[in-house]
């Protein structure tokens, strides 16, 4: 099932997800719609708030990216992310020019730390506890911040945002043509 993208102006993207159980009714199916979902919105990552689910899982699978001549191997870098915590951030902070579905043709520089390290567990409810770095890092950080409720834009300086008030207002009324399905929730 493809889930229409929640966009920016949905209390649901504002919220601290809740934790899942381990009897999470349809955990796979969630999951496999989510892949689905991103895969046809053209994403890199996606979070249970931009479905309209509060609930912390996010996806991600950057191997659309190897053939993009990173210094990282992106090959096979597909992962579920469940009730994850980022218990550590360094290395050196990165700009680069990111976006994000729920935010459909905004493009902005944002700051992030290189490496973190994570604690989540898989679709098949294995622990892990790893470190991640470059651009694996970034796209992570990206879809950690969804389940905490915190947007990219929270991440830009105040007078770029007040430069792009007119692109979010539009964004708020879905005045956006793109190729997948966006909804406001209220």
């Amino acid at each position: 099932m493809v889930y229409p993208i929640v966009v920016y102006g949905s209390p649901v993207l504002r919220q601290v997800a809740k934790e899942i159980d381990r009897d999470y009714a349809d955990l796979g199916q969630l999951v496999s719609d989510m892949f689905e979902t991103m895969y046809k919105s053209d994403g890199m990552g996606l979070a249970t708030p931009q479905i309209g689910k509060s609930l912390r899982l996010f996806v991600i699978d950057l191997t659309a990216l190897e053939d993009k001549e990173e210094k990282e191997s992106l090959k096979d870098f597909k992962k579920v992310f469940i009730n994850a915590r980022i218990i550590e951030y360094g290395g050196g902070i990165w700009t680069m020019n990111e976006g994000c579905l729920s935010f459909p043709l905004l493009r902005e520089d944002v700051e992030r730390k290189n490496r973190i390290r994570i604690q989540y567990y898989d679709e098949n409810w294995e622990f892990h506890d790893e470190y991640f770095e470059g651009m694996k890092a970034r796209v992570i950080q990206h879809e950690y911040d969804h389940v905490d409720g915190v947007l990219f834009i929270d991440l830009i300086p105040p007078l770029r945002r007040k430069l792009i008030k007119g692109k979010l207002q539009d964004i708020t009324k879905c005045k956006v043509d793109v190729s997948y399905q966006i909804k406001l929730l209220k």
